[in-house]
């Protein structure tokens, strides 16, 4: 099938990707970007000095585990059978491994930090692209 861009128009016109599909996996990448932005929010108060806010930092953190383990499922699933994009399924995944590796490394804030920011990165890069008319747009 020939993908057809009208002038003025970057997005290539073509069968949509499963509508429920694509909002699902919208739903679950605000989810997440939402868990990081309150799991940071509470690691920060904790570095200040509240011992119950890492415990909390913690448990959103496993929240967040739990969200990207769904985004995964839903980010195939929009690739595969709904012929979406792939690289999303790929950054879901980079989002779940990354957040092990949180959950893992808490106490060396040296390796903690940086990779909390690459998670943030990653979700805001995932965010943009599923709410841009690209991501509806079938691959050929």
């Amino acid at each position: 099938m020939q993908e057809v861009i009208t002038q003025g128009s970057a997005v290539p016109q073509g069968r949509p990707v499963s509508t429920g599909l694509l909002y699902g996996l919208r739903i679950l990448v605000v989810a997440q970007a939402a868990g990081l932005i309150v799991a940071a929010s509470f690691a920060g108060q904790a570095v200040n000095g509240g011992a119950d806010l890492a415990e909390t930092h913690v448990m959103v953190g496993m929240v967040v585990h739990l969200i990207a383990l769904l985004q995964i499922v839903a980010a195939v699933l929009v690739w595969r059978p709904g012929r979406g994009a792939g690289w999303p399924a790929l950054a879901s995944l980079g989002l779940f491994l990354i957040g092990m590796g949180q959950h893992f490394s808490w106490e060396a804030l040296g390796t903690h930090v940086p990779s909390g920011l690459a998670l943030f990165g990653l979700s805001v890069a995932v965010l943009i692209w599923a709410w841009s008319p690209r991501a509806a747009v079938r691959r050929s």
